[in-house]
């Protein structure tokens, strides 16, 4: 008799559409009281500049007893010239301005691609049953909190005097206002009516099983930083191992319509940024919703394989092991995420 777990195992090719389909964000400046005055928002430059620097990155030799110890003192002595990057309000103006939008899809159930019927099949009313009995409330409500918050600046939220966040819904005209402020980074537990608009409104996309409708936002954000402050777009790795030491992202390659600008997965990694089921949130806080829970700037993986990671919770679910309404959660906010989720090719013997 053959095995539920052999039977479902992951197929060799499974994947699933992102659902919830970010924009580039654009960065202007402007002053805090012209918030409403669209046209006098100014597009931030990118600027180069040279600097000289210090050493201070870990050297060997720096041990008094290390025999290259007068070496390494010699060389921390030098100038560290470098060329960077650079990007700041100017001096007349106080605030910046991020600008982008959503696209929040449906049809969840149906997967882009699976090599196993059968399989699909399940899978897809596993996907149908959620929806059913959740009516993806709570991841929706996540997500509204996490464009509210504000969380999507990064570094352009810290700091700042006031950070305001406007909301348009479907081409409306009239956005719902957000003070960032007003809500914490930790958790998820605000309650007010117009989180519960824009709530219904990811939902709405998410819970379309046509394939034919979706949800459009715009979101615009005022980050109050003060007088020639600097702000921070994303920043480019630098693949062709130039001189330069900091490259910053930029749309328009037009020197004269170029526009400073943040990453689309930037954007998104800070909207998924809704998993607070793991088993180390109460020391970590959230993080941004990953197949193994993958914080690369802590060089840390949340969900190991065999202790809550997505594949983990699939494999029980699809062989009729219920998993807890946390564990459903995320394991929807990750289909929603999209990727491939291929299982191993067995190898034939030889």
């Amino acid at each position: 008799m053959t095995k539920n777990t052999a039977e479902f195992a992951t197929p060799t090719i499974l994947s699933f559409e992102a659902k919830l389909l970010c924009s580039d964000a654009v960065m202007r400046s402007g002053n805090w009281q012209e918030i409403n005055s669209p046209e006098k928002w100014q597009p931030i430059r990118i600027e180069e500049k040279s600097v000289r620097g210090t050493k201070s990155h870990w050297q060997a030799g720096g041990s008094e007893e290390h025999k290259d110890h007068a070496k390494f003192l010699q060389d921390i002595a030098q100038a560290n010239p470098q060329t960077v990057d650079n990007a700041a309000l100017p001096f007349n103006t106080d605030t910046l301005q991020v600008s982008w939008t959503l696209r929040v899809l449906g049809n969840l159930a149906q997967s882009s691609a699976c090599n196993n019927p059968e399989y699909d099949k399940k899978l897809s009313g596993l996907i149908t049953s959620y929806g059913e009995a959740y009516k993806f409330d709570d991841l929706a409500k996540r997500y509204a909190i996490n464009i509210a918050n504000g969380r999507f600046l990064w570094r352009n939220r810290v700091g700042a005097d006031d950070v305001k966040i406007l909301v348009y819904l479907d081409g409306g005209n009239v956005p719902l206002e957000f003070n960032a402020y007003d809500f914490t980074l930790s958790d998820f537990d605000e309650n007010s009516a117009d989180i519960y608009t824009l709530a219904d409104a990811i939902k709405d996309g998410l819970s379309d099983t046509t394939g034919e409708k979706f949800t459009f936002i715009k979101v615009v954000a005022f980050s109050k930083l003060g007088n020639g402050q600097q702000v921070y777009p994303s920043q480019d790795m630098n693949m062709e191992k130039s001189e330069k030491g900091k490259v910053l992202y930029k749309l328009n390659a037009d020197a004269d319509n170029e526009i400073a600008a943040m990453h689309s997965q930037k954007i998104g990694n800070a909207i998924r940024t809704i998993d607070d089921w793991h088993s180390k949130a109460d020391k970590s806080g959230p993080i941004a919703v990953e197949p193994y829970g993958s914080v690369t700037v802590r060089g840390q993986a949340y969900r190991p394989l065999n202790n809550g990671s997505f594949y983990k919770v699939l494999e029980n679910w699809m062989n009729d092991k219920e998993p807890t309404d946390s564990e459903k959660h995320y394991m929807m906010a990750t289909l929603i995420r999209g990727g491939v989720f291929s299982g191993e090719k067995k190898k034939a013997n030889k």
